[in-house]
């Protein structure tokens, strides 16, 4: 298959660190849920990373107020924590804002002339770690890149208990309807699953309003250097966001079309999808003594929002045992940890039946200094739980650098193409 080029394309403006909640949110949620020049035309927005590099930021305009968003193909709302929030500590206690670490001082519903409440409503989000944000709704004008969607339900939380990177405001949601977190009732304290509002998150909405050609969106995620992610803040143009096309970067021929899990490929995706995930098929993964390991478990995301593939038990330990010298447990973390110059063994992930490769460089991410401050180093390829039925894999950041990832949520499925060395 052959993509057009994109309505608009996006540069990534930043990445940061992801936050600790998101692996273990959708921990949580297991149990519920070619080649074109390097060029930004209208529908592509450059993304940017910051602070080691483990997490993606794109520029995000909400009523006239310009904030830096998180990309996330992992959830989805898309929030903007609002002017004059309350900010609170893990336990709950009433803390300075600076506390929360948010980018900006935050949405002023007032300063937007097209904003309007969503009367009735209200949002509340709890993370795994003890991350909460609740607040009221509101309806507004978001434009990222050329793309202006209006009218798009925007959550604006004004309470907030966060662990923050002192760049992003918010998230920009790209999944499906029924992961959304709005809620038909004005105390955010009484949101249950029964009052869900389910609403079209924003990408689904500029389709509805034909703001895009074609109803996917496509992402290029660029690895930082091993210097950028262990020293820099803040590291510009590392990848494109793109609207209704495939991200502008060199692409190679091997690239599959594939359904997204548990969804048909004939149906339109409608207020009431019990879908929350990109959900692919891996058919097995490719590595020295990979022939020894046998796995069962498809159930695999692909998200922009976690930094590191999250594979079964056996595989991620399997491989750990493979490099040189082997990558270790680390007790308090749980992560497998290893010599930052240790020598990588190969690694490919084959999803209806192409293998795409991970480079090496990819597997090997520094994470912070040690009390003598030497550098930490953690594998790209982590234990992601029990080969078991119900589990959730994660094909991360650490995959998604070495291919473009094409998504259609309207016909429920997800090209897959396996990017020019870079």
């Amino acid at each position: 298959m052959t993509l057009p080029q994109a309505d608009v394309s996006v540069p990534f403006s930043a990445k940061t660190p992801r936050r600790k909640s998101k692996r273990l949110a959708l921990a949580a949620l297991r149990g519920r849920n070619t080649s074109s020049s390097r060029s930004s035309p209208g529908n592509t927005v450059v993304l940017d990373g910051s602070d080691s590099d483990f997490e993606y930021l794109a520029n995000v305009t909400i009523g006239g107020q310009r904030f830096s968003l998180s990309v996330d193909t992992g959830s989805s709302d898309t929030w903007v924590v609002q002017q004059g929030f309350s900010c609170f500590d893990l336990d709950g206690n009433p803390q300075s804002q600076d506390l929360c670490a948010f980018g900006s001082s935050g949405f002023n519903p007032n300063a937007s002339k097209t904003f309007a409440p969503f009367p009735g409503a209200s949002f509340n989000i709890t993370y795994s770690d003890g991350e909460v944000l609740l607040g009221p709704v509101g309806v507004d004008n978001v434009a990222i890149g050329g793309l202006c969607v209006e009218k798009q339900i925007v959550p604006i939380p004004t309470h907030a208990a966060y662990l923050g990177d002192g760049i992003n405001s918010g998230i920009i949601g790209l999944s499906f309807p029924g992961g959304t977190t709005v809620f038909n009732t004005t105390d955010p304290r009484k949101a249950s699953k029964a009052n869900q509002i389910i609403y079209s998150p924003m990408f689904l909405s500029a389709v509805e309003q034909k703001k895009v050609k074609n109803p996917y969106f496509s992402i290029a995620l660029d690895r930082g250097s091993f210097e950028q992610e262990e020293n820099d803040t803040f590291d510009p143009n590392l990848g494109f966001l793109a609207f209704g096309g495939i991200a502008p970067v060199p692409v190679l021929k091997n690239s599959v079309t594939v359904p997204i899990q548990g969804f048909s490929t004939t149906q339109t995706v409608l207020p009431g999808s019990n879908l929350f995930f990109y959900t692919v098929d891996v058919d097995s993964y490719t590595f020295p003594g990979s022939d020894k390991v046998v796995t069962t478990n498809n159930n695999t995301v692909l998200d922009t929002g976690t930094t590191v593939n999250f594979f079964p038990s056996p595989v991620a330990a399997a491989y750990a045992a493979k490099f040189s010298p082997p990558a270790v447990v680390d007790p308090d973390t749980g992560l497998y940890t290893i010599a930052c110059n240790a020598t990588v063994p190969d690694f490919a992930v084959t999803i209806g039946g192409k293998s795409f490769s991970i480079h090496k460089r990819d597997q090997i991410l520094p994470t912070g200094k040690d009390v003598n401050n030497n550098t930490v180093c953690i594998t790209g390829t982590q234990d992601g739980g029990a080969d078991q039925g119900g589990n959730v894999f994660i094909l991360g950041d650490v995959f998604l650098h070495n291919v473009v990832t094409t998504f259609n949520p309207v016909d429920g499925e997800v090209i897959i193409t396996q990017r020019a060395p870079y």
